[in-house]
């Protein structure tokens, strides 16, 4: 599952402007089979049910937007485990809320996948995003960076012109930003926070890929990250929920009007992921201790585990792949 004013995720810098070129990405916190004690081999056979840490986790809250970098424990986005193959080779691909959680795993994934990656995200995030753009550098590809407020239409196209130049091109479309917010009762969800959320989850979606669609050719894909919460909605989510049910139709509806250009649509379907929107108000403070337990697996989902998917859909392997929705849930939700 995916609140200060600002949505999630100008400057526009090709990977090292405005960016620490020494910054080493910050080790993993220790936790219970964290991808560092793990063997790099993707091949390996382990069990999913203990691969990752476990509840309970310790009582912890930050301000929205949130960092990764201060969570305990900390997410895995793949930094260490995460190993490409050439299935993007030469893909240029924009990414929202790319500094951490699904899109930072997602941004990493490409990038060591061969692809050029631009990432947008909130300037408050921005030594998330540093750790990023050198993960992408560091796979010997360019990285854009791209800060700013994608609730406003402006910043939404001049993020894509941005892309579009600081990559020289376009043809992977990832709308993941999203803002995430408990609220008890309805009684206490104000049309300003009802109005935020909607302007992260789907104006900035809807903004950023009319204006990216110019640009994007037969074979390019669009992935839209959609959420359990559409299909089993949770009562303190009842804004956010709206949200993820309106990016399935939204998946659904312009994948079936671009087809013809040669252009996929399909969307992701997270269950409970550890991520910061989670630390951030995503959930109630007392709920986090037990984040991801009821899921069959016993535990919440790692950005990493959702890399492979996203990869997957953006490349030419899912060709027949249109107006999908994919689960990933440990064992819960659906689709």
């Amino acid at each position: 599952m995916e609140s200060s004013k600002t949505s999630r995720r100008t400057f526009v810098g090709t990977v090292g402007t405005g960016i620490a070129a020494g910054l080493a990405a910050a080790p993993l916190a220790a936790g219970a089979q964290s991808s560092q004690s793990r063997t790099a081999d993707q091949t390996t056979k382990r069990n999913p049910v203990d691969e990752y840490p476990r509840p309970p986790f310790p009582v912890q809250s930050q301000p929205w937007p949130a960092l990764a970098s201060k969570m305990t424990p900390r997410p895995d986005h793949g930094e260490s485990s995460y190993h490409g193959s050439g299935r993007l080779a030469g893909r240029k691909a924009l990414l929202t809320g790319g500094d951490s959680g699904i899109g930072r795993a997602a941004a990493i994934a490409f990038a060591r996948e061969g692809a050029d990656v631009a990432i947008s995200y909130l300037p408050a995030e921005e030594s998330d995003a540093r750790e990023v753009v050198k993960l992408i550098r560091d796979a010997g590809r360019t990285a854009v960076a791209l800060p700013g407020d994608i609730r406003s239409e402006e910043f939404c196209g001049r993020l894509v012109a941005d892309a579009v130049r600081g990559l020289g091109g376009l043809d992977i479309l990832v709308n993941n930003a999203a803002r995430q917010q408990s609220h008890a009762s309805i009684a206490e969800l104000t049309t300003e926070q009802f109005d935020w959320t909607f302007k992260t989850n789907i104006y900035a979606m809807f903004w950023i890929t009319k204006a990216a669609m110019p640009h994007l050719g037969a074979g390019s894909s669009i992935i839209n990250t959609a959420s359990v919460q559409a299909y089993d909605p949770s009562p303190n989510l009842l804004d956010y929920s709206q949200t993820k049910a309106a990016i399935v139709a939204f998946t659904k509806s312009l994948a079936k009007q671009v087809a013809k250009q040669g252009i996929r649509v399909n969307a992701v379907a997270p269950g409970p992921i550890w991520t910061p929107l989670q630390v951030a108000g995503g959930q109630p403070p007392e709920s986090l201790p037990s984040f991801g337990e009821q899921t069959p697996y016993g535990r919440p989902g790692q950005p990493a585990e959702l890399a492979p998917v996203y990869v997957a859909l953006a490349s030419a392997e899912t060709s027949y792949s249109t107006g999908q929705v994919y689960g990933a849930a440990g064992g819960s939700g659906n689709p």
